[in-house]
């Protein structure tokens, strides 16, 4: 992976971005019971682990030339789930405390990272071939993800009411941290409205600075190799529909 991103470095001319899975992703999915009991009888020492192997793979890509990290997170959104929250229950898991437990953990991780170092959170919903996986809002955990986990920027996906209203953006702090808002989905070719679009951004800023506030689509387009329903030329037409609808409010970079 770090010859992978050395060749990026070397060819690409704009800043490159490396993504990595985020360390939450290594406990929702499989849960406690999936931690051997013997290795690991507290999940405190797991988590440390978690952390410290992060902070090595964190200094690893710095020292590689990485300048803009992004983790790709999808517990964050499934634990807004309340059939996820069962399930996690199922694992042996208490779904009440992840939130808080996943906060401490991501900033364990980040712990000592390079000050010129831009690390980012991509919060995925699911996107094989078009489908979904975790629905309901970012209200459950967005005081300890929004207000807590030491990040500089958080891309969130609002292409559907699976994700809930803006409401939850109101713990961003102010002036601090940047929102990507994921309103033009990647499932589908259809195009979305340029006024639906501006129209969105500004209930958005309601409960965070627009200045904090960018756009983006909602996922990739091709999150595993079969890729998502939708034609090459669909995508193109969604790229530029954000870069217009970018310049429009907020001007030419």
């Amino acid at each position: 992976m770090l010859a992978h991103f050395r060749f990026l470095k070397a060819h690409a001319r704009a800043l490159p971005k490396m993504t990595i899975p985020a360390p939450s992703t290594f406990h929702f999915r499989q849960g406690r019971v999936a931690i051997s009991r013997d290795v690991y009888p507290d999940l405190d020492g797991y988590f440390d682990d978690v952390a410290e192997a992060y902070r090595s793979a964190i200094r690893a890509f710095y020292d590689a030339g990485c300048r803009y990290l992004q983790l790709d997170d999808t517990a964050w959104a499934m634990v807004c789930s309340p059939a996820e929250r069962e399930g996690s229950r199922k694992r042996g898991d208490d779904p009440d405390a992840l939130p808080a437990r996943y906060a401490r953990l991501t900033n364990a991780a980040l712990e000592g990272r390079p000050a010129d170092m831009v690390i980012t959170m991509h919060s995925c919903r699911g996107n094989f071939r078009s489908t979904w996986i975790a629905e309901g809002g970012y209200e459950f955990v967005a005081a300890p993800l929004l207000g807590e986990v030491a990040i500089d920027g958080y891309f969130l996906e609002y292409d559907s009411a699976r994700a809930g209203g803006f409401e939850p953006l109101r713990f961003v702090p102010k002036g601090k941290k940047q929102v990507v808002l994921g309103l033009v989905t990647s499932k589908s070719g259809a195009l979305e409205s340029k006024d639906a679009i501006r129209r969105r951004i500004d209930e958005a800023a309601k409960y965070v600075d627009l200045e904090q506030l960018c756009l983006s689509p909602q996922c990739g387009f091709a999150s595993t190799e079969e890729g998502n329903i939708l034609a090459e030329d669909e995508q193109w037409a969604k790229l530029r529909l954000i870069v217009e609808v970018a310049e429009d409010v907020w001007g030419r970079q």
